[in-house]
């Protein structure tokens, strides 16, 4: 079951690939701006990781690839998955593009941080944001096919909540950028999100099923995408249920919660996370 879990899971977030061979310049181009990203050396170890960006031509920024979230680990995401680190493209919908730079910060399940530069007409340069998503990576899509474009990813507070990493469950999460910020609007996209919630329910009915010992993770990720529905009541039943047939339980260590107490923290934890 631990095996068909891993299949699941890497349906619902974004598996990483193996290391794979780099280029040392990674190129992209929106409208007038031209980002290039240059580094030196290979998995694990990289150096010298630089990002010029120009518009119509001119340098407006030309500084070494800085993080205070994986500080000298930072290596260029291409290394777990094969294709560039770079994008441009217009997050905040204003006509200028933004750059986003995604880096991999290394270690077991971690970590993917993306860094988005914006340009500040006040001193005619970039500004950095950037954020740690944690184990999932956040792919940049227009879900309404409107030109507005979204982070797509998952909720890695999630991860080790409950039980190990390989039986967590990560709900769905989609985050706009705009003026320096990341918000979570999850909640305008229903359909996806009961998309995901039928994803997990399947994944316990099986493990319910099978009387899978380790079941507590994947219903965490299902009862967080139906509070975001609203459906407060028929969560609270459900677990309750599932709590009193003995299909709730942690294969993580004998101190973790299962039943009624999983039941419990469960709530609070959702409820601490603004679910």
């Amino acid at each position: 079951m631990r095996r068909l879990l891993g299949i699941v899971l890497a349906a619902a977030v974004f598996l990483i690939a193996a290391p794979a061979a780099l280029a040392a310049t990674q190129t992209a181009s929106g409208g007038n701006v031209t980002a290039t990203f240059t580094f030196q050396g290979k998995f694990p170890n990289y150096h010298g990781q630089r990002l010029e960006i120009t518009r119509g031509g001119t340098v407006a920024y030309d500084e070494p690839v800085t993080s205070n979230l994986c500080a000298n680990d930072c290596a260029p995401y291409s290394a777990v998955t094969g294709k560039s680190s770079l994008e441009v493209v217009d997050l905040e919908h204003t006509g200028d593009p933004d750059v986003v730079l995604d880096l991999y910060s290394g270690g077991a399940h971690c970590c993917t941080v993306v860094q988005i530069f914006s340009f500040d007409p006040g001193t005619m340069t970039y500004v950095k944001t950037e954020r740690n998503f944690g184990d999932p990576q956040a792919r940049i899509v227009d879900l309404r096919h409107d030109g507005r474009f979204e982070f797509l990813t998952a909720d890695d507070s999630f991860a080790y909540a409950f039980t190990d990493y390989a039986a967590s469950g990560l709900p769905i999460e989609i985050d706009t950028y705009s003026n320096g910020q990341f918000v979570n609007v999850t909640s305008q996209y229903p359909r996806l999100v009961a998309r995901d919630a039928a994803f997990w329910r399947k994944a316990f009915d099986a493990q319910a099923a099978e009387n899978y010992q380790d079941s507590v993770g994947v219903i965490a990720a299902w009862a967080a995408d139906e509070e975001r529905l609203g459906h407060t009541a028929q969560v609270k039943r459900f677990l309750n249920e599932q709590a009193k047939l003995g299909h709730l339980n942690s294969g993580l260590s004998p101190q973790e919660p299962g039943g009624a107490r999983f039941v419990s923290k469960l709530l609070r934890f959702l409820r601490a996370h603004g679910y």
